[in-house]
Order: C-alpha cells, then sequence, then structure tokens
C-alpha cells in the first residue's frame, strides 16, 4: 500500500527535468520583482544595497543584478553628479509577470 508521499512524488518531475536558474538571474529577477513596488522613478547601487532585496544587499550582487536588468531592457543608466556612484531610470511596462531571463549573463 502507497503512503500519500509516494502518490504525491508520482506526478512530480525527476529533479533532473526541473529547470534549475543560475543564481544571477534569481537575483536579477527578485530585484525586478522588488522594483514594481518602488515608488521613485529612479534607483541607484546604494539604495539597492539598503532597501532592496536581502540576498541582494552586498554591493556586488546589486550591480550584476542590476547590470543583468539593464541588459534585459528594465533599467536605463543615467548620468550622476558623482563619478563612482551608479545609478537607473526603471522603465515601467504593463506588464503582469515581468521576466529578466532573455539575457543569461
Amino acid at each position: 500500500m502507497a503512503t500519500i508521499f509516494d502518490k504525491l512524488n508520482e506526478r512530480r518531475l525527476p529533479i533532473e527535468k526541473t529547470i534549475q536558474r543560475p543564481q544571477k538571474i534569481q537575483h536579477a529577477q527578485r530585484l525586478l520583482d522588488w522594483l514594481q513596488g518602488w515608488s521613485k522613478p529612479t534607483i541607484s547601487a546604494r539604495e539597492i544595497c539598503i532597501y532592496g532585496p536581502r540576498p541582494i544587499r552586498k554591493r556586488e550582487k546589486a550591480g550584476n543584478a542590476a547590470k543583468i536588468l539593464e541588459k534585459n531592457g528594465w533599467l536605463i543608466p543615467i548620468q550622476t553628479h558623482r563619478y563612482d556612484m551608479e545609478a537607473w531610470q526603471i522603465v515601467r511596462t504593463p506588464v503582469l509577470y515581468p521576466d529578466c531571463s532573455r539575457v543569461a549573463d
């Protein structure tokens, strides 16, 4: 007699058939989801590190995620008043489930 867990596992895809996204893409997607609720039209790397999702609060991870979103057209780099500052214009489009997995880095 099969247990309930065996019955549930019958319908689950095998692990090798599930698609695992790279960590950089997961961070970029998490940042994109978070940016949908950001009220300002622009965002800087410092603001991402302070207010962003927890896994992306390191400067290197925030920069990598922002670069992926930049390549996908969700962020546009803008001129800043400091040479060591990065900032982006947020592109807002009426998409129900925004996705950033078109360009893999």
